[in-house]
């Protein structure tokens, strides 16, 4: 019998009684949402770049010639990658020496990176220096200084994959 009473209780909502209207609800405006839903997988993050937030570059100036300017996109570069960028003497031995062209737009953004020399080990440092260069651009305006409008950078990188380009180490 105290079966039949649990399934009459079950079954007393199913039925077609009566219902309640639902208590109104006060209108919430939607707020944009944070982070990403659970099941999205996020973009993985730049080496070095967790938890850190880079420290700001100088602000740009009219570079007198290309030498200047090589140096305060070198300068630019340590700056946004500070954590995956090295300070202080160059070690010995260098994990590895990626060269890279860097062809930019009037505007100091990339236009096209040529990798003129590639290390015969720890081939993955060349991509790291091409997305350190994605990162630090723009560089500031090129339309004062002869064309055309490219540099060259050579990173020296260490053991642990840490870079410092070689315009700093001059």
């Amino acid at each position: 019998m105290a079966c039949g009473l649990a399934i009459a209780a079950l079954c007393a909502g199913c039925g077609p009684a009566t219902r309640q209207a639902p208590a109104p609800v006060a209108a919430r405006p939607l707020l944009p949402v944070e982070s990403a839903p659970q099941g999205t997988p996020k973009a993985p993050t730049p080496p070095g770049a967790a938890g850190m937030a880079p420290r700001l570059p100088p602000p740009y100036r009219d570079a007198r010639d290309w030498d200047d300017y090589r140096q305060q996109a070198a300068r630019r570069l340590v700056a946004i990658n500070h954590a995956a960028s090295y300070d202080g003497p160059v070690p010995e031995p260098l994990l590895a020496i990626p060269v890279l062209e860097i062809e930019l737009n009037g505007d100091g953004s990339v236009r096209r990176i040529h990798v003129m020399r590639k290390p015969t080990q720890a081939l993955d440092t060349v991509q790291l220096a091409i997305a350190a260069v994605q990162r630090a651009a723009p560089f500031g305006s090129v339309t004062h200084l002869p064309r055309p409008w490219k540099f060259t950078e050579t990173f020296l990188f260490d053991e642990q994959r840490r870079f410092k380009p070689r315009t700093l180490d001059l």
